[in-house]
């Protein structure tokens, strides 16, 4: 990044000569030293995006942003468990390409991006990004974690395995050896995204307690080794793309005898059609006949198949199922969790001495669109600018954004003049 050179002119009576002064900006680490920096988190520290971790997502992590500016003011090397392709080790990477629905109409959606996948191995040297996907807050602490033996057995996380310095290391044991001077954590978000991208019932929400005492117990160890650190909030993970691309009123009705023959079918539970949108039906175990509409306070999941929905009467003749729909009750229990988690990462940041990142409200504002450096960030799906293509994980300009936010609190807490990162050298999603 560049710098300008502010040049002020004084006049001073007829004793003092016409002479510049150049006042340059001066970067400083403040009170903090980068030095050795360690990042700490899920797979949103890992550098994740559009379902896949790939080297050139990595590349773009927030952590590996953020040391390139702590480098100006005296940061070391930040070495990252980098992937040797674009695919990753799991398959499940996506692209925008052209796809043709069940009515033959062809349009620019996410596709799979299909290509050679890296071998789950260890990669034979430390790393500063210990971002681990799928991590939950308690995982950090769990030995056996990081084993190769158990991956195939489902004990063990594969991208840990790849950097765990033992079968039975902890993230934060590895972490620790790393002698760290300053750190980065972000967890949480796994502890309740599970549960709400499974519709509420394919994984259950970290209870409070334990997400507490699994943070105390990481801080407290993190915070032993002298290093200072930045700690950032959980978003409100119904507010991402995932969970806001597919409207509750997705059913469009065009005909009157449509119209006719849902009211004749749906009449005796009180449910009523009309020509245009409508709220799609959905299952509810809770409800008459196992099923009603669907509330607009509601969500439904980005992962619904839309064909079901234009072609096989889900939403109309046949209800949608549990996992595909958050409800009410389910969006009251993740908006509680967040509240939870959030209130007890504020608190310990205070009591820690931590730089303190809102990231619940940063990503709170993209929802109304927000401007940031000349350029605007919105939750709208794969346009927006913020997110990718998997509807959770961000764009490399995202994951930029994010950077900037922790640069912003770490100048605040420690009184230093990091410069922020140049939003324009990063790309969002790129069209075929």
């Amino acid at each position: 990044m560049k710098f300008k050179y502010l040049i002020y002119i004084t006049i001073i009576g007829f004793l003092f000569s016409c002479k510049p002064e150049v006042d340059e900006f001066s970067l400083s680490s403040g009170s903090a030293d980068f030095s050795t920096y360690v990042s700490i988190g899920n797979s949103l520290t890992a550098g994740y995006a559009s379902g896949s971790l790939f080297r050139s997502g990595q590349e773009s992590s927030y952590p590996s942003i953020l040391a390139m500016q702590f480098q100006k003011v005296g940061g070391g090397n930040f070495v990252q468990p980098l992937m040797e392709g674009e695919f990753g080790i799991l398959p499940g990477k996506l692209k925008l390409g052209y796809s043709t629905d069940c009515l033959g109409t062809t349009s620019l959606a996410p596709v799979p991006d299909q290509g050679q996948l890296d071998a789950i191995a260890p990669i034979g040297y430390t790393v500063n990004n210990m971002g681990v996907p799928g991590a939950k807050s308690f995982h950090l602490l769990a030995p056996g974690y990081g084993s190769l033996a158990g991956v195939p057995l489902g004990l063990a996380n594969p991208y840990y395995a790849r950097f765990a310095s033992s079968e039975q290391a902890t993230v934060i044991g590895d972490a620790i050896a790393m002698a760290p001077t300053f750190y980065s954590l972000w967890i949480g978000n796994n502890d309740v995204l599970g549960y709400a991208t499974s519709g509420g019932v394919g994984d259950t929400i970290t209870g409070i307690n334990t997400f507490a005492y699994a943070l105390n117990t990481i801080i407290t160890a993190m915070n032993a080794t002298g290093a200072k650190g930045v700690i950032a909030n959980i978003p409100d993970v119904t507010a991402i793309p995932f969970f806001t691309t597919v409207p509750y009123n997705a059913l469009v009705l065009t005909q009157q005898a449509q119209v006719d023959a849902l009211n004749a079918a749906y009449g005796p539970l009180g449910i009523t059609f009309n020509l245009g949108q409508n709220g799609l039906i959905i299952a509810d175990a809770n409800a008459p006949a196992g099923l009603r509409q669907i509330k607009s306070n509601e969500l439904v999941l980005l992962t619904v198949p839309q064909d079901s929905i234009k072609c096989a009467g889900w939403g109309s003749q046949v209800p949608i199922p549990d996992q595909y729909v958050l409800t009410e009750a389910e969006i009251n229990n993740v908006q509680n969790a967040v509240s939870a988690y959030n209130s007890t990462i504020s608190q310990l940041a205070s009591q820690f001495g931590l730089a303190h990142v809102d990231m619940n409200g940063k990503m709170n504002d993209l929802k109304n669109g927000l401007v940031y450096n000349g350029e605007t960030f919105t939750s709208t799906f794969v346009t927006g600018n913020s997110f990718s293509l998997d509807g959770v994980h961000l764009t490399p300009k995202g994951y930029a954004l994010v950077a900037n936010f922790f640069i912003e609190a770490i100048n605040q807490k420690f009184g230093a003049t990091l410069p922020t990162a140049n939003l324009v050298e990063y790309p969002a999603n790129e069209l075929p």
